[in-house]
């Protein structure tokens, strides 16, 4: 079998290929760059990450090679970033790499000399009547399918997941063993291409700041000022410089630039318990094709935590709707709703989140 493996510097990429070749396979490694090299705000430190990219592919006898697909990641992920956030709503900018650039982009590029494409999500496959589905991973705290929820049915039955039946200290015990220069390295944090740079210092360099002000949602009194709604998100907490708190932001007003936060963490207008998703997104198939009055029984995620929620589906005129059985914090329209089975194993789907009550 002919594999392409991709290799991110990190352990877990690195665990990938010396479980390839134990199993009697040497892949062709591939390290995807998405910084911007001429703007230094955008540049991602890679050369570490290619450095040990490069001991790894020293270490196996695999040929390494860089592709270079910053333009892409810019022209489609970046700019779709920006957007989102202008339109007030929270983006997830990983879960459309994911999709666009990783299977996308380097598919149509490169992976399709290939017959699978290995990496080290925390995810797994599963194959049911002649079919491939995108399965949970052993490890709940690492599992990754809430990134991968975009993903289409060509890419899911192409993909490999070395390490999603392992746990995190499993791999790290792994890559220990194998004299590995990346076991103890720590986890990347964030988003890639900001590299180091904070999340809001490159919102303001493309959006700037506007001043608004800060308002208590029960009683209409300004405690204070924002430098933009698009540095705020549903349910945020932290970055609001308020005191008598905790406050947390329950609404914004986009068009005349106002943040409303509430106050304490039972405050009522944090919370919802429906949400509505359009576009949504199958990855092999929709196994609900007849969706009666009553819904169906499902798990889901409104962002990356370990945890899945239970609630039910309805399916109607407006896009699918989410009635979850226990109260959401923060339901921030923009993100991806994501769901699964109702045992919480096979990720179905995602669909962007257009309303939250």
């Amino acid at each position: 079998m002919n594999i392409a493996a991709l290799l991110s510097g990190g352990v877990d990429s690195s665990v990938v290929v010396h479980l390839l070749k134990e199993s009697g396979f040497t892949p062709e490694l591939f390290y995807i760059k998405i910084g911007r090299s001429d703007d230094e705000l955008l540049h991602c430190s890679s050369e570490e990450d290619i450095e040990m990219a490069e001991i790894v592919a020293r270490k196996y006898g695999c040929k390494l090679e860089i592709i270079d697909l910053h333009k892409d990641y810019w022209e489609q992920v970046v700019a779709y970033t920006i957007e989102k956030v202008k339109q007030g709503l929270t983006p997830n900018p990983d879960v459309m790499c994911n999709k666009l650039i990783k299977f996308g982009i380097f598919e149509q590029r490169v992976g399709y000399h290939f017959d699978k494409t290995a990496t080290g999500h925390y995810a797994r496959t599963i194959e049911r009547d002649g079919k491939v589905f995108l399965a949970t991973a052993k490890d709940p705290v690492k599992d990754q399918t809430d990134f991968l929820a975009q993903i289409d049915y060509l890419q899911v039955s192409k993909l490999m997941f070395p390490i999603g039946h392992l746990l995190k200290t499993e791999v790290r015990d792994i890559a220990t063993k194998a004299a590995l220069p990346s076991a103890r390295r720590h986890d990347s944090q964030g988003i890639c291409f900001l590299g180091k740079v904070n999340y809001n210092d490159f919102i303001r360099r493309y959006l700037g700041e506007r001043p608004g002000p800060i308002v208590e949602l029960e009683s209409g009194r300004v405690l204070g000022q924002h430098h933009g709604y698009w540095f705020h998100t549903l349910g945020q907490r932290k970055g609001l410089n308020l005191s008598g708190g905790p406050w947390y932001v329950v609404k914004k007003d986009i068009p005349a630039n106002i943040i409303y936060v509430s106050r304490g963490y039972d405050a009522e207008a944090q919370y919802g318990r429906r949400f509505l998703m359009h576009n949504f997104h199958f990855i092999t198939e929709d196994p609900w094709l007849d969706i009666g009055e009553e819904g169906v029984d499902i798990r889901f995620k409104i962002r990356h935590t370990p945890e899945f929620t239970s609630g039910k589906l309805w399916r109607g005129n407006e896009g699918y709707r989410v009635e979850s059985s226990e109260n959401l914090q923060g339901i921030a329209p923009g993100q991806f709703g994501v769901v699964y089975d109702s045992e919480a194993r096979i990720c179905i789907g995602s669909g962007e989140i257009s309303q939250a009550y």
